[in-house]
């Protein structure tokens, strides 16, 4: 039996050279039991012309996967799967089974309840995504990225990257965070005053646990990170919302008595206010006067494009109070999941140990490629590109707001990749957001970054990192129709 040449097909997304992409396509066939043994495949012409590669090319692939046996060749009559190629794996339909186990007893604490919205995974998909926090893969510098990778799996790195380092850190990204990346925000730190942990998320989780107990009290932002809230949560402290204006958490509204305050002052999030010099100065006298900590998240601070940012809450500290989260996730891409806490010997000691009990430390070859990345050159150049392209498409997006007179409730001094939005009073911008994904638009609904039951459902946000500028101004657009025709403001919508 012949196999229909229709079923081959190259991934648009493919990595590896074409002559990879064939191998793997093919094994991919037989390993998943869609090509069975003995059957016939397409002569490499009718198979390069299919792909649209050169016969060669094709040639060169089944040459290869006949060596690895998973093909063979009949004399005349052309390739077939061979007789000796893997099996492929049998899944047995699982054994129907009666639990007698009661969950809602049996479980001791509950993690599933946060508040955390959810993102779809197929944000790529949508013609508008105006979602927060992904990676242009336009802009991203693969090649380096590659060569980095590649550099760091050599023989001279191995013991990097395959070594089980307990609770130590790639000291090549720990001396280029210490010697470059703090220096910029007016930071000096000691190695031993730098823990590399698994993201920002990872990092405020740590300080959590390290400083918060449930007698303790914690003050967070309202509106703030929705993650972090659920990590307060979670540690079962007082939690005290502060309300945030447009220069950031205002001091003087602090609770009399504060353990540790978590700020993101360069730009609030979600909000995007950047607190001025002199508060910065007078939250810190306020935490002073109550003997609190600070946790200060520092993550977007690379995207000033607009004005150079002021310094980090933690170079003015002169106490040790300021504990400092930064992260490569905005900058780099997410998926790197690398982040850090610079901090006093005693903390990150503390911290380092926690994180140690839990996993160790971050993989080597992420840390050893991110070392190389950054050290050589290309994580500046990739910064300077995302900054001037970011620049570009935040001037497009405000030029379309104002063309539909779309609220404005809050934008980054100094960039930043997204706008804060207010809808009228009467719109759920959850539900704006469900009748968007129909017209291919994406955007962030606002209430989740709020505290407490009587949270407004009339922001959003609009971020700019993933969607090119000539798609900006039809996706404005498509969300100006959707606001104009709310009920209530004009045509009623079925629900």
């Amino acid at each position: 039996m012949a196999i229909p040449v229709e079923t081959f097909f190259l991934a648009p997304d493919a990595e590896g050279t074409l002559q990879a992409q064939i191998r793997q396509m093919i094994a991919q066939g037989i390993l998943s039991g869609r090509f069975r043994k003995g059957e016939k495949l397409p002569s490499s012409r009718r198979l390069a012309a299919h792909l649209g590669v050169s016969r060669i090319t094709v040639t060169f692939a089944l040459t290869e996967l006949q060596a690895s046996d998973y093909l063979e060749s009949r004399d005349r009559s052309g390739y077939y799967v061979s007789e000796n190629a893997p099996e492929p794996p049998a899944f047995a339909d699982p054994v129907p089974r009666s639990e007698t186990i009661d969950w809602t007893r049996a479980l001791g604490r509950r993690y599933s309840d946060g508040d955390t919205p959810e993102k779809p995974l197929d944000w790529a998909r949508y013609p508008f995504p105006f979602i927060y926090g992904q990676t242009d893969p336009q802009l991203f510098d693969h090649a380096n990225w590659r060569q980095c990778a590649l550099r760091a799996l050599g023989a001279r790195d191995f013991h990097a990257l395959s070594a089980d380092h307990y609770d130590r850190d790639d000291p090549k990204l720990v001396e280029f965070i210490a010697r470059h990346i703090l220096p910029r925000r007016g930071i000096l730190a000691q190695p031993s005053e730098i823990l590399i942990t698994m993201g920002a998320q990872n990092a405020l989780w740590l300080a959590a646990q390290v400083l918060l107990t449930q007698r303790r009290t914690a003050v967070i932002e309202n509106p703030c990170y929705h993650a972090l809230r659920d990590i307060l949560t979670q540690s079962r402290c007082h939690l005290h919302p502060v309300k945030v204006d447009r220069d950031g958490l205002p001091p003087e509204a602090l609770p009399r008595h504060a353990d540790v305050i978590f700020t993101t002052p360069s730009h609030q999030s979600p909000t995007n206010a950047t607190m001025p010099l002199d508060r910065r100065r007078a939250l810190l006298a306020q935490a002073a006067e109550r003997e609190a900590l600070i946790v200060e998240d520092d993550y977007e601070f690379e995207m000033a494009f607009l004005h150079p940012p002021l310094p980090a809450l933690k170079s003015l500290d002169t106490e040790g109070r300021v504990i400092y989260v930064g992260s490569f996730s905005k900058s780099v891409f997410p998926g790197l999941r690398l982040g850090y806490l610079v901090g006093s010997k005693a903390f990150i000691r503390e911290a380092r140990a926690l994180r140690a009990s839990v996993l160790r430390h971050p993989p080597g070859l992420m840390q050893r490629t991110a070392a190389y990345f950054l050290s050589l050159g290309h994580y500046d150049s990739l910064i300077r590109r995302m900054a001037r392209v970011f620049a570009g498409r935040r001037e497009v997006m405000e030029t379309a707001l104002a063309a539909h007179g779309l609220d404005i409730a809050g934008r980054g001094a100094f960039g930043g990749s997204s706008i804060w939005m207010q809808a009228p009073r009467d719109v759920d911008t959850s539900r704006l957001d469900a009748r968007l994904r129909a017209r291919g638009v994406l955007i962030e609904p606002g209430a989740p970054f709020f505290h407490g039951p009587d949270r407004p459902n009339n922001f959003y946000r609009l971020a700019y990192s993933s969607i090119p500028s000539d798609r900006i101004a039809e996706g404005i657009g498509r969300l100006a129709a959707e606001l104009d025709i709310w009920p209530g403001h004009g045509a009623v919508l079925p629900e």
